[in-house]
């Protein structure tokens, strides 16, 4: 645990290699996405961590802003040495790294951005509506926006996509403490509020942005707003949804070698 901007941080470090700092998504812990945690540890020495008020960090009770997030991944940065790093960002972690690289940019050496949005007029999808739907509602429109193609013939037809919206299904907070609850509220609550579309062009650092064509949440067009304003970046399309590093090949690999600098950002078709 590392306190950092006056919050208590789980925080994990494993594997050799280039330095990446890796940031969840909206309501995902370290515990949760041990699997694909693990799996980006086998290139590189990985930092990664629970927000405040999620997880195993410490609880929380006062909202925060995106700004706020982004002082205690500077102050985490600062307490294990480094003074730059590869950063990659999956939907609200994407958020959560747009705001650090047009923050501090010099902190920075390359970003990828997975499944995000800029905020503003070009935001993802406003999870904190679902708040009124029952538990079995909101987990079922929480697919149909995970993957748009995510039908019952669908999944029945493509069993790995199965596999997937099971484990999909199973993140949503069944036994969560009121503390845990709070925090995932008081994280949606910063995440409807992210805006730095105007900020953009503050960005140096080369960037990989990368979204599924059949994300409901962050949506292609939503990656491309983000390509337009800042000077280094490319779009790249792969076949999937929210979580198209998992359901297309092809993904993966090209995101480790962007991230190692083996690969330069050149645009993928749409």
């Amino acid at each position: 645990m590392l306190l950092c901007s006056g919050v208590h941080l789980h925080v994990e470090q494993a594997g050799n290699g280039p330095r990446l700092l890796f940031c969840n998504g909206s309501g995902t812990t370290v515990a949760t996405s041990r699997g694909m945690l693990d799996r980006l540890a086998q290139s590189f020495e990985l930092v990664c961590f629970d927000y405040r008020g999620m997880g195993a960090s410490g609880p929380i009770s006062e909202p925060y802003a995106m700004a706020d997030v982004a002082a205690d991944l500077i102050a985490l940065l600062d307490q294990l040495g480094w003074q730059t790093a590869a950063i990659a960002g999956w939907s609200f972690g994407g958020m959560v790294a747009q705001e650090l690289a047009v923050t501090h940019p010099q902190r920075v050496e390359r970003l990828a951005l997975l499944s995000t949005s800029p905020g503003g007029s070009v935001a993802s999808f406003r999870l904190d509506t679902l708040a009124g739907l029952s538990p079995e509602q909101c987990a079922g429109r929480l697919l149909q926006l995970m993957d748009q193609r995510w039908t019952a013939q669908w999944l029945a037809d493509h069993p790995d996509d199965a596999n997937l919206a099971a484990f999909c299904s199973g993140e949503a907070a069944s036994h969560e403490s009121d503390a845990q609850r709070r925090g995932r509220q008081l994280q949606l609550q910063a995440r409807k509020d992210h805006d730095v579309l105007d900020r953009l062009g503050a960005i140096t650092a080369p960037t990989w942005v990368a979204n599924g064509r059949f994300d409901g949440i962050a949506p292609l067009a939503n990656g491309q707003a983000i390509v337009d304003r800042v000077a280094q970046a490319s779009l790249h399309a792969f076949d999937g949804g929210h979580a198209f590093f998992l359901q297309d090949p092809c993904a993966w690999p090209q995101m480790v070698a962007f991230l190692s600098g083996d690969l330069r950002p050149v645009t993928s078709a749409p």
